[in-house]
């Protein structure tokens, strides 16, 4: 995007044009660092601060741009807000609008004017919370899914905030359901992507997003309501369409600027795209270039079909309703490398030495992973690296038992009896030191 300034201020100071050309030349100028990767497809500039393309089967981060760093999400935050509430809530429970969840509504605040003693549907608070980004709809989700649990909105927040270090989040904290600022409410683009992966076990989630138009129709509480999805990319009329986005969230403060996570499906993968922190208008252009870039440079390919390594017996079929931190044996293939480019690295199981976990790298990126059974040959290649150790059973273990042994066998000795004990260990310790000197002065003679 350019912007062609216009003349100075008469004080010399930047014109607003001049300021924000300089914000996008920043932002695009930053370093990718998944270009630095040797041999890595290389990546588009962004105009935001942070940004991360992740696939959904493997976790494999095909993009990253600053992906740690803190940024406020502004509405993106309602995506965890979804998720937490779809998990600990039925789409039938009740929410019922408290002056709580209206009255820090703020003029030019997105809301849909519900108003105190309202009632509607999870179910209809989660379409007003993800279309029409109703700030004080999803405080009333959070509230009432908190009180329909035994809790209360903070236990609600505080489940937003467990629920992203269970993902693996590391750099996140969620003050709020909504994403109106907060100083202490900012998350990474890490974050989001993996909250985004986690999204896709909601089918419902997506019958949601990917609605154009929604009413809750009136009641003996409620009066009717009319909104629509706010994110272009799943719009087909609109120019921003992309024809593999399959859902997402749209996000805007004047601290956050503009945020946006899209998931995207072109049949052979699932991805996710956070920008964060993004300048101008190039929130939609930023997310088309990185969903084009991983959907063009990327492969996503079933171990069985190409692991050939002799430690590996079989890899094994995973349930899809299995944790996605396990896999489902699937490895993703950057364009120009091939399978056996990739390092392996086999992580038995501690129970059960017969399987295991297969990790697959390349420059220390982790791409896929599988579970596999172990060749007989690989169990006794790893029985002989432990031989002479007892089974399952570490150096260190073997001290303590020993200690374990001299204290059992004090225990039940009388105090006399282990003064004499400990005098005899003292006489022998110093007659063996004068033993070793009259045998040294010897040598020397």
């Amino acid at each position: 995007m350019e912007i062609t300034a216009s003349a100075t201020t008469p004080e010399g100071e930047l014109t607003e044009e001049q300021k924000l050309q300089q914000e996008l030349d920043a932002a695009y100028a930053m370093t990718v660092q998944s270009n630095s990767i040797p041999g890595w497809p290389q990546g588009p500039g962004t105009y935001g601060d942070a940004a991360i393309v992740m696939e959904v089967e493997t976790g494999a981060i095909l993009y990253s741009k600053n992906i740690k760093d803190h940024h406020f999400p502004a509405s993106i935050t309602k995506v965890l807000t979804a998720l937490v509430a779809m998990e600990n809530g039925q789409f039938v429970d009740p929410v019922v609008f408290s002056h709580d969840s209206l009255a820090f509504i703020q003029p030019g605040d997105a809301y849909i004017g519900m108003k105190e003693g309202n009632q509607i549907t999870l179910e209809q608070g989660l379409y007003a919370t993800l279309l029409a980004s109703a700030n004080e709809v999803a405080y009333a989700v959070a509230e009432n899914v908190g009180k329909n649990a035994g809790y209360d909105y903070n236990w609600f927040i505080e489940r937003m905030n467990a629920r992203c270090r269970e993902l693996g989040g590391e750099n996140s904290n969620f003050a709020n359901p909504h994403g109106l600022h907060d100083p202490n409410h900012y998350t990474c683009a890490k974050d989001m992507a993996l909250i985004g992966r986690e999204i896709f076990r909601h089918p419902e989630f997506f019958n949601i997003v990917q609605t154009l138009q929604y009413t809750i129709p009136a009641s003996e509480t409620t009066e009717e309501h009319i909104f629509q999805q706010k994110h272009k990319m799943l719009y087909p009329a609109n120019a921003e369409y992309y024809e593999w986005a399959v859902g997402g969230k749209t996000g805007y403060t004047s601290e956050a600027l503009s945020t946006l996570i899209t998931m995207a499906d072109n049949g052979n993968m699932q991805l996710v795209c956070v920008v964060l922190r993004t300048h101008g208008r190039n929130v939609y252009p930023d997310t088309r270039n990185l969903l084009d870039y991983a959907f063009s440079n990327f492969t996503r390919i079933p171990a069985a079909e190409v692991e050939t390594s002799e430690d590996v017996e079989q890899i094994l079929s995973t349930p899809d309703n299995t944790d996605p931190a396990v896999g489902k044996g699937y490895v993703i293939v950057p364009n120009g490398m091939e399978f056996k480019d990739l390092a392996m690295e086999i992580v038995p199981d501690s129970e059960n030495a017969g399987e295991g976990t297969i990790e697959y790298r390349y420059s220390s990126t982790l791409l896929g992973t599988a579970r596999a059974v172990l060749s007989q040959s690989y169990i006794d290649s790893r029985q002989k690296d432990t031989k002479g150790r007892e089974p399952d059973q570490k150096p260190d273990e073997k001290k303590k038992d020993k200690d374990d042994q001299l204290l059992s066998f004090l225990s039940d000795k009388t105090d006399l009896e282990k003064y004499v004990i400990f005098g005899g260990a003292v006489v022998l310790l110093i007659l063996t030191a004068v033993l070793i000197t009259i045998i040294r002065s010897r040598k020397k003679r």
